[in-house]
């Protein structure tokens, strides 16, 4: 029997509809229990104002992670599709955050450790421009 495993990915429907508004931050960093933008795993940033529009920046899941191999402590892995991080592994040394070509490894300056998206469509409800979904796959295992 084969097992059917559901892969739920962030995907960024559509860029040219996003305003900037921070809402998709905010819930995200709520969602943890905090108040502000310190520790959201997505952001927005401008590519120049409402001319130029804005960029939605949070993880991708790499097919190969750079994160997860430079990781010198192990505390970074894949697991159903996301990016996990053991908190106690990690020495929060931020070469996952160098390595990152996308620049989605965000970081708590506080903690410091990094803030990595989860996947966990959270975000998506509270985007009033439709600009965020989450997408479902089903892997054979």
């Amino acid at each position: 029997m084969t097992k059917i495993e559901i892969r739920r990915r962030l995907v960024v429907k559509d860029y040219e509809t996003c305003v900037g508004c921070g809402m998709c931050m905010l819930a995200c960093s709520r969602r943890l229990g905090f108040l502000g933008f310190s520790r959201a795993a997505i952001w927005i940033r401008s590519l120049g104002g409402f001319e130029r529009g804005f960029t939605v920046i949070v993880c991708r899941v790499c097919e190969d992670p750079p994160c997860v191999r430079v990781c010198p402590t192990e505390a970074l892995s894949t697991r159903a599709g996301t990016i996990v991080i053991d908190y106690d592994k990690c020495i929060g040394c931020g070469l996952c955050r160098q390595v990152c070509i996308v620049g989605a490894v965000m970081w708590d300056e506080e903690a410091n450790k990094p803030v990595i998206c989860i996947h966990c469509g959270y975000c998506v409800y509270y985007c009033p421009h439709g600009v965020l979904a989450i997408e479902e796959t089903k892997l054979s295992a």
